[in-house]
């Protein structure tokens, strides 16, 4: 085969042409550690490549075939892993030089999951510092560039996942999300990022598990492979109190692009909290509208009922910073000078936050849960834009305001994605697709949103969607 027809074929496709001896696993790895060589001097996407275990997990899938072996869904498919997900026996830095020569001994359960349907780790992808802001840059390895342009941003936190997956490096990935680091990259680049309901893969790392806002989450190129990856990474386990009673089932089957979606109704919502959209990214999310309205749904309008008045990126900031505090302090103390300024200030930044200030915050989570429970009295999905412009300039900074189209508005937390970081407050559903290409050559994405714990409902609205409009086929050169 050829190698950009192995780089670009779906997990599903890989999986099916193993088994049935068209393709060796060997040659599909081989092909994919090529392709993460390129991908990897133009883009920056990997801190580390175990191409020598690679190469030895493929020749034992290969014999695994010969022997008639039972073979998992995954069976030889290459996977890559975000650097903030243990690995065993492979290096996990949190891209921080405080853990540059950390090993675990066990894979994270999602991960030990993927291992078991037969997909074959590459290797450990960019994040800023222990996945810290909406970029992909940190001291440890320095800067990811955007798939689609260089002199863009690549988003974050799960940067170098997106990036991989947009240049043919992989069809899946593993990525995180605490406030939109799943859905953000994915949006820059291109590709298929779902933070599913709090609990339906547990997170055994998660620091603190009883108000978590992160999640491990499914990064592929389409629908389908990500409802296959997460097929392979739900289900209860004991370290996740939210695991339980989860569903685990039915992802798969939910991405098959059959039937219609009469009856649903759907929200389509362009703002939440913020003010401006750029005009293309309005224009293309309002078309994904229609189309959805054309397979049949209901599409009305929504009123944004987030607004100056009761923010939610504080509420997030004020959580999250008071987590930052009490995990990094003491490196702060004996490591500020190997640190990532930004994580640095924004510890700064929260050190005056009380104890009373988190309580609020905590009550203001659970206000918002409630509303947002509210929509779906009318409403079976909510529609937004993922972002509120392209992938932002590679320079640009964390503390500083933005500018859409020519304009200057807040910051990227308050400007760019608005969107995201609520759901991870509420625990909600989020899945972000591509809908379209704007003028400057970059991807622009919707985000679905849905009840919790109806995840396959969701990935049954992207799937028809994604057969409605497809994407494949659209996918950028490396180092172009």
């Amino acid at each position: 085969m050829a190698a950009n027809d192995i780089a670009f074929a779906s997990a599903s496709n890989l999986a099916r042409m193993i088994r049935s001896k068209e393709v060796s696993a060997l040659e599909v790895m081989r092909t994919t550690l090529a392709q993460a060589e390129g991908a990897q001097a133009t883009l920056n996407c990997f801190i580390t490549i175990c191409a020598e275990e690679a190469l030895k997990d493929a020749a034992a899938a290969d014999q695994a075939v010969s022997e008639g072996r039972a073979l998992g869904p995954l069976h030889g498919v290459p996977l890559h892993v975000k650097d903030l997900v243990n690995t065993k026996d492979v290096r996990t830095t949190f891209a921080s030089y405080i853990f540059e020569h950390n090993v675990p001994k066990e894979d994270a359960v999602a991960v030990a999951r993927l291992k078991r349907a037969g997909a074959i780790l590459v290797g450990k992808t960019t994040t800023p510092e222990f996945g810290h802001m909406p970029y992909t840059e940190a001291p440890l390895f320095g800067r990811t560039r955007n798939a689609w342009a260089q002199d863009r941003t690549s988003g974050g936190s799960s940067g170098g996942a997106a990036v991989a997956l947009a240049a043919g490096v992989c069809a899946i990935g593993v990525g995180t999300d605490a406030g939109g680091s799943t859905r953000i990259p994915a949006a820059c680049n291109g590709v298929v990022g779902f933070k599913q309901s709090s609990g339906v893969v547990p997170h055994d790392m998660a620091p603190e598990a009883f108000a978590n806002v992160s999640s491990i989450n499914p990064m592929a190129r389409s629908v389908m492979d990500t409802a296959l990856m997460l097929e392979v990474m739900a289900g209860p386990h004991p370290s996740d109190p939210y695991s339980l009673r989860m569903p685990s089932t039915g992802f798969v089957a939910g991405a098959m692009p059959e039937g219609s979606l009469k009856g649903l109704r759907i929200a389509w919502r362009p703002l939440m909290g913020n003010t401006v959209v750029d005009s293309q990214v309005l224009d293309l999310c309002e078309r994904a509208a229609l189309a959805l309205g054309e397979l049949g749904a209901g599409v009305e309008p929504m009123d944004d009922d987030i607004g100056a008045a009761e923010p939610v990126e504080p509420v997030w900031f004020a959580y999250n910073s008071a987590i930052w505090s009490a995990r990094f302090s003491d490196a702060l103390a004996t490591c500020r000078d190997r640190l990532s300024p930004t994580l640095i200030r924004q510890m700064e930044l929260g050190k005056d936050i009380t104890g009373q200030a988190v309580g609020r915050a905590l009550l203001a989570r659970t206000q918002l849960y409630r509303k947002v429970e509210g929509w779906f009295e009318r409403f079976d999905v909510i529609l937004t834009p993922t972002l509120a412009r392209t992938a932002l300039p590679i320079e640009e900074r964390l503390f500083e305001p933005i500018e859409i189209e020519g304009r200057q508005v807040d910051t990227v937390r308050k400007a760019w994605y608005p969107y995201t970081h609520p759901f991870n407050l509420t625990g909600h559903p989020a899945l972000t697709l591509p809908c379209g290409v704007h003028s400057d050559g970059l991807p622009v994405a919707i985000q679905l949103v849905g009840r919790r714990g109806e995840d396959a409902r969701l990935i049954k609205v992207a799937a028809l969607y994604e057969q409605a409009r497809p994407w494949a086929g659209r996918w950028p050169g490396i180092g172009t």
